[in-house]
C-alpha cells in the first residue's frame, strides 16, 4: 500500500484543527500558513446594517489588524457589554441590534482607534 505524500491526520479532538504542512495544532502552527497577516489597518469602524437580513439590526466592527483568536475574544467583549448575542466571520464582528455607541465607547476603553462608518 502506498503511502500518500498529502495525507495524515486532520482533525484531532484534543487540538483540533490540523496544518497539513507541519502537522501540528493550526493553534502552535509554525509554518506561514498559519502566519498569515490579518487583514485591517487598525481603525476600527463601526457601521450598522440591516440589509439582507430579514430587517434586522446588527452592528458591524470592520477593520481592525487582530488574528481571528484575538477577534473571538473581542467579539465575546463586545457582546457582554451590550448584553446581546452576535458573532464573527471573515474578520468582522457582527453584534445584533443598534448597539454603535456603546461598541464605539468600549472599543476606546479597550485603546482602538475608532471611527464611525455609514450614517
Amino acid at each position: 500500500m502506498k503511502r500518500s505524500s498529502n495525507g495524515g491526520l486532520v482533525y484531532s479532538t484534543e487540538t483540533g484543527r490540523m496544518c497539513p504542512d507541519c502537522r501540528q495544532p493550526v493553534s502552535a502552527c509554525s509554518c506561514k500558513q498559519a502566519k498569515a497577516v490579518p487583514a485591517g489597518d487598525g481603525v476600527a469602524r463601526v457601521s450598522r446594517q440591516s440589509k439582507g437580513r430579514g430587517g434586522k439590526t446588527v452592528t458591524l466592527v470592520k477593520g481592525l489588524a487582530l488574528d481571528p483568536l484575538a477577534l473571538a475574544v473581542l467579539g465575546k467583549q463586545l457582546r457582554t457589554a451590550c448584553g446581546c448575542g452576535g458573532t464573527v466571520k471573515d474578520g468582522v464582528i457582527e453584534v445584533q441590534g443598534d448597539h454603535c455607541d456603546r461598541i464605539m465607547e468600549e472599543l476606546k476603553k479597550l485603546g482602538h482607534q475608532v471611527k464611525r462608518a455609514g450614517g
